[in-house]
């Protein structure tokens, strides 16, 4: 089984999307037993709560249901745990290594490497813009998790 974690400030918005995005198209595709998957943030400003309700309207116009998740911390046994840990941009990313105990780095990674056409890119962070933020990010993640979806 692949467990792959993602990551973003406060796990609201980009993070949660990627995971609700992920869980859905993987049991579509009937591989849900070959993935577990889970999201996190760097900051604990949103622990224990649902994702912010404008990622969720967006989600569910395309059939995701994140209303089930909830914010969480990066912690450090999911470094040991976790097979990849992708970051959403490369802020995380850089607090990620930092975090990270020695023998791990190579689990980490930036989101956008795993789509040959954003390679390098950071997702941007929809959460203090409109609703078009949110749609780019489920697209960017669409595109991304079928990639990943193919690493069984």
């Amino acid at each position: 089984m692949k467990k792959i974690l993602f990551v973003c400030t406060g796990n609201i918005c980009r993070s949660p999307t990627a995971d609700g995005v992920a869980r859905h198209l993987a049991t579509q595709q009937g591989l849900a037993h070959l993935f577990e998957f889970d999201s996190a943030g760097t900051h604990s400003y949103h622990t224990g709560e649902a994702p912010d309700v404008r990622a969720q309207s967006a989600a569910i116009k395309r059939g995701y249901d994140l209303s089930r998740l909830r914010a969480r911390p990066v912690q450090t046994r999911d470094f040991e745990y976790f097979d990849l840990i992708l970051a959403m941009d490369k802020g995380h990313l850089a607090y990620l290594q930092r975090q990270c105990p020695s023998g791990f780095q190579h689990k980490l990674d930036l989101f956008l490497n795993h789509s040959p056409a954003h390679a390098g890119m950071d997702v941007a962070d929809p959460y203090y813009g409109g609703p078009a933020g949110f749609e780019e990010v489920l697209d960017q993640c669409e595109a991304v998790i079928q990639v990943l979806l193919k690493m069984r």
